[in-house]
């Protein structure tokens, strides 16, 4: 059997990473297996586990590239030769999340058992390109604002855990609505931007 070249492999990797991507905008990620992944590919279900064992790492492959496209836009707001205050800072951020749906949508709805049902290594991966996600986020925060290093901390212990929860609140199901309508609950129309800036506003 021929050997596979990284750059074969990063491609292909790639396009099975593309096809889960668009089934994961108009379908649930219990709806979403290997061989429906198969038929958005140019793969036969079974070459698709030469490149993941398990849907979930499929998941975690497109997360780990969701993030790095995060650092390239955090990396791209340090970089600027500009100074930013706070709330200039705040819609840098926003607006960097705000094209990251898909990272923010995975986060909130199936990120325990992605991780769980992945090998250590993929996770590992991923967790190493998080980790440059919190540095890069904390040097945002160190070049443009002039809060103390505990402060700092304690921003980055609420924006992430906070983050995991804007996509359900900016996109929230017919059903979810209509529930929330009958016990008279309200309920903005809000956009994952102005729930980024709204935050951040308020603790940096």
């Amino acid at each position: 059997m021929a050997v596979e070249h990284k750059d074969t492999i990063d491609k292909r990797r790639e396009e099975i990473m593309d096809a889960c991507e668009r089934l994961y905008e108009t379908m649930g990620f219990q709806s979403i297996n290997i061989k429906v992944i198969s038929t958005e590919t140019s793969f036969s279900r079974p070459s698709i586990y030469n490149y993941f064992q398990t849907k979930e790492e499929i998941f975690l492959g497109l997360l780990t590239r969701e993030y790095m496209k995060w650092n390239d836009a955090l990396k791209s707001i340090i970089g600027r030769n500009t100074d930013m205050n706070k709330d200039a800072l705040a819609r840098a951020i926003a607006k960097s999340m705000e094209e990251r749906k898909t990272l923010l949508k995975i986060s909130a709805m199936n990120l325990y058992e992605i991780e769980e049902n992945s090998r250590a290594e993929l996770l590992v991966e991923y967790k190493k390109v998080f980790k440059d996600s919190v540095e890069l986020f904390n040097e945002c925060l160190k070049k443009y604002t002039d809060v103390s290093k505990e402060k700092r901390t304690q921003i980055r212990y609420a924006f992430f855990p906070y983050m995991y929860g804007i996509y359900p609140y900016s996109y929230p199901t017919d059903k979810q609505i209509s529930a929330m309508d009958e016990v008279k609950l309200s309920h903005l129309d809000i956009t994952i931007y102005e729930m980024t800036y709204q935050f951040l506003k308020l603790v940096l």
